[in-house]
């Protein structure tokens, strides 16, 4: 092995997907004789794991290449994921950068890093997005409270402000048996808790052999031993079946919390951004779960100053978030992206108003939080508690995501408790007691 003993550090940009990719690239490294090391050191190679969908992609890139020259000055710079595949000439450009690796290149890392001798101008090694059609598991480590498993690749739908099929190809899965032995090896490792990711997770089960999808997969993963909760990290409404929901309402495992991209709520809107349902089908799916499971978390992902949004669709937005019975808001503002349909799109937002519809949106969120919140006063909850460097307070999530610290105590960390959620903090976070069952 050419590189053994060399130190590579890599930095993730992006969602629950790039991390759990990372991890596994780290772990193939690993396997070359490579000693990963976290980025913040002086490392031999830094590896840059990119994002399209994060706004200002290309100055977070060129910024975090800089960070890793500026503790490394000859360290070999790799730039692989999503805006690698969609750019990859324009951050070969990058000072710095010495070579970058498309989608059906990112998992043969190890074995192209032959020479680290910089480059004067960084070397692509990326192939056109069809030849991304084959499927490379992936699940992060590090934390043994909680760990992203990657079931789900690629997207097949046509959104038209997206560039992730450009990015990742089209929609593939990972074998059952495969999903199963990886959850498997999370719980031998100790991890308690597993977020199912994918580009599109409902997804599930496209390209496999049969009838297998996504509801079968989790009646499987039910079963697993040494797992105390399993999470669905997003899952678009109209792959969001009613025998999901109520299978995940009387799950041992599956905790109720959904995580449910809207973008809009017009109906004109959603019909230019080319998504495959209506607001009324959205609003029928928070209401199935709220019905199942009165006392379920809702997230949602919302997109403000699309093209053609005038201030009575986003007031129609705004309205239909303010009578639906979610937690909490992820607000994107929309950005322009080549090679895609909208920016052909008429009715230009300017950015002033994207911003402040954003902020609005952001207000709402916080008031929809502290009122799911505040339902829970004085009730006594499970919370699986992460670990916390400051030595002072430890932070924990009870099933349906709501945030809980309690004063440090190592021998809580990874463990579950109940916990009685006396009050809300500043942030509106909860402040809880442990319950006396534990302590006696």
């Amino acid at each position: 092995m050419i590189n053994k003993g060399k130190k590579v550090g890599f930095y993730t940009l992006g969602c629950k997907l790039n991390f759990s990719e990372t991890s596994s690239i780290g772990r193939l490294m690993t396997d070359e004789g490579y000693e990963v090391i976290p980025f913040e050191e002086k490392a031999d190679i830094y590896v840059i794991n990119t994002c399209s969908v994060t706004e200002n992609a290309d100055k977070k890139c060129r910024f975090t290449v800089r960070q890793a020259l500026r503790k490394s000055p000859d360290a070999f710079v790799v730039v692989i994921g999503c805006y690698a595949q969609l750019k990859p000439k324009e951050i070969a450009s990058i000072k710095g950068v010495d070579l970058v690796l498309g989608a059906a290149e990112k998992f043969q890392l190890p074995k192209i890093l032959n020479d680290l001798t910089k480059n004067p101008c960084g070397m692509v090694v990326a192939s056109e997005i069809s030849k991304a059609n084959t499927f490379f598991d992936a699940y992060s480590v590090g934390d043994r409270t909680r760990s992203f498993l990657k079931i789900q690749d690629g997207c097949d739908y046509k959104c038209t402000f997206c560039t992730i099929p450009l990015a990742r190809g089209a929609s593939r899965s990972d074998a059952p048996h495969n999903v199963i032995e990886n959850a498997n090896k999370l719980a031998l490792a100790g991890v308690k808790e597993i977020v199912l990711t994918g580009v599109n997770t409902g997804d599930y089960g496209k390209g496999l052999d049969g009838d297998y999808n996504f509801y079968k997969l989790i009646q499987q993963l039910d079963l697993v031993d040494g797992i105390d909760r399993f999470r669905i990290s997003s899952i678009e409404p109209n792959l969001l079946s009613d025998e999901i929901i109520e299978f995940v309402a009387q799950s041992n495992l599956f905790v109720p919390h959904f995580h449910i991209p809207l973008q809009s709520g017009s109906n004109k809107i959603l019909s230019l951004m080319s998504r495959r349902y209506k607001r009324e089908l959205y609003a029928s799916r928070v209401a199935k779960i709220k019905r199942e499971m009165p006392n379920a978390c809702i997230g949602v992902d919302i997109i403000v100053g699309f093209p053609g949004e005038t201030d009575e669709y986003f007031l129609e937005t705004y309205q239909f978030l303010n009578e639906l019975d979610i937690a909490y808001l992820h607000v994107f503002t929309y950005s322009e992206r080549e090679n895609t349909k909208a920016i052909t799109f008429e009715g230009i937002v300017p950015q002033k108003i994207r911003e402040e519809r954003n902020n609005q949106l952001r207000i709402l969120s916080e008031k929809k939080r502290r009122i799911f919140y505040q339902k829970f006063v004085g009730q006594t909850l499970d919370v699986l508690f992460e670990d916390d460097k400051n030595g002072i307070l430890m932070s924990g999530f009870t099933p349906n995501y709501l945030k809980v610290y309690v004063p440090f105590q190592s021998e809580l960390v990874n463990t579950t408790v109940p916990v009685v959620l006396e009050s809300l903090d500043e942030n509106g976070y909860f402040v809880g007691k442990i319950s006396e069952k534990v302590l006696i």
